[in-house]
């Protein structure tokens, strides 16, 4: 613990963990922002989502379902299921940090993927403070700021079929998503998904087969061994306490 004290607090290895995720993760806002707008977004549009919506996962999957010609309804409905995670998430976060007032609004907010990892995997209160609130924070203001980038980036290409963009949103991801798949579980349940996504296309309008994915997924997971979630692991390692190891 002196340790730690010794260190100024912007200095802490927490405030470390959770910039070098805030930058990486605003980083690859670029993408999002082009494939938004090459999805046939406008860049307001495109920016609304990364304020509002403001997960990864689940802005990607609305402009893969618009790209695929999708309506509206469909795309939420697609993203709205993959944002349930941060619900989750919250539970969590709420017991960790207890905030209150603004500061519970304010976190509900950045409660992502990035922020409850680097939080979580402290074991010190304020360590886990600081990596959340850098982490939230960091990659909210990050990956809106790239989000323009990449609208505007995007807008200047032009037609979408010429580069090749108009699958890529699917393709980025898949790439979010498949890093994350640690054991055979859910690789399975992934597969199976896919399957039932591929054999859905011809038979029903676009945007409705991921919903189906995610109906069988939610079957899967409720009449199989364990929690769907088992073997999806976060960016960021949490350290194991002393405790743990004996």
């Amino acid at each position: 613990m002196a340790k730690l004290d010794a260190v100024p607090p912007q200095m802490t290895p927490a405030t470390k963990i959770g910039l070098s995720i805030a930058v990486a993760t605003g980083l690859y806002a670029i993408s999002y922002g082009a494939l938004g707008v090459a999805a046939g977004l406008s860049i307001w549009q495109v920016m609304a989502l990364s304020l509002l919506m403001f997960t990864g996962g689940s802005q990607f999957a609305f402009i893969g379902v618009i790209a695929g010609g999708g309506g509206p309804g469909a795309a939420f409905g697609a993203a709205t299921l993959l944002g349930v995670r941060n619900a989750v998430y919250g539970m969590q976060i709420k017991t960790m940090l207890r905030p209150r007032g603004v500061k519970k609004l304010l976190a509900a907010q950045v409660t992502i993927d990035e922020s409850a990892a680097t939080a979580s995997g402290q074991s010190d209160p304020d360590e886990q403070k600081r990596g959340f609130w850098v982490a939230g924070i960091g990659v909210y203001v990050l990956w809106n700021i790239f989000t323009v980038v990449g609208a505007l980036l995007g807008d200047a290409l032009g037609d979408p079929k010429a580069w090749g963009l108009d699958g890529a949103a699917v393709a980025a991801f898949l790439g979010l998503l498949w890093p994350r798949l640690k054991s055979a579980e859910p690789v399975a349940i992934a597969s199976v998904c896919a399957l039932a996504t591929i054999l859905a296309i011809p038979l029903v309008p676009p945007g409705v087969p991921i919903l189906i994915a995610a109906l069988v997924a939610g079957v899967w997971g409720y009449f199989g061994r364990g929690p769907a979630s088992e073997g999806l692991e976060p960016d960021v390692e949490p350290q194991t306490s002393l405790e743990d190891d004996e």
